[in-house]
């Protein structure tokens, strides 16, 4: 059998898992939509964190933050070097991300770096924004770096 598809998990996707249910109809469809990707295949992937997704789950409420932590404890952590952090410098002078976007940047210099089959997220506008997709696809080949396919939960059922 072949290997697993490597899967980077940002950090919205626990906080969908692990919220209470929402009234907003789209994030509430987006909390149920990701419950059934995790149920269901999850096993599918070898998912790994990072050290920017501990840092973004953690903040908050504690028992909110607590059950965040909990769920992606026992996935393999990617850590940040060097060479990410100079990747995300790129990525923020290259890619249309907000000004304060650098934990953006770092989750997609975590995976193109690591060299991850996928992104996981539901951060549509900073993350799997058209855009943003575009300038990685741009910006990748010339710095040798492999795009990791960029998706929501949605995408992956």
């Amino acid at each position: 059998m072949a290997d697993k598809p490597t899967l980077y998990l940002e950090s919205t996707i626990p906080s969908y898992l692990t919220a209470r249910p929402s009234r907003d109809v789209v994030v509430l469809a987006h909390q149920e939509i990701t419950r059934e990707w995790w149920k269901r295949y999850i096993d599918r992937y070898e998912v790994y964190v990072s050290e920017v997704v501990f840092s973004e789950v953690a903040r908050g409420d504690p028992g909110a933050a607590r059950l965040r932590v909990e769920t992606i404890q026992g996935f393999p952590v990617l850590q940040v070097t060097e060479d990410i952090r100079e990747l995300a410098r790129v990525y923020l002078r290259e890619i249309p991300l907000p000004s304060q976007g650098l934990a953006d940047a770092m989750h997609l210099a975590l995976a193109a770096w690591n060299e991850m089959d996928y992104v996981l997220t539901w951060n549509c506008r900073h993350i799997a924004g058209g855009r943003v997709k575009r300038r990685l696809a741009e910006i990748n080949p010339i710095l040798e770096l492999r795009t990791p396919t960029i998706c929501t939960p949605e995408e992956l059922l």
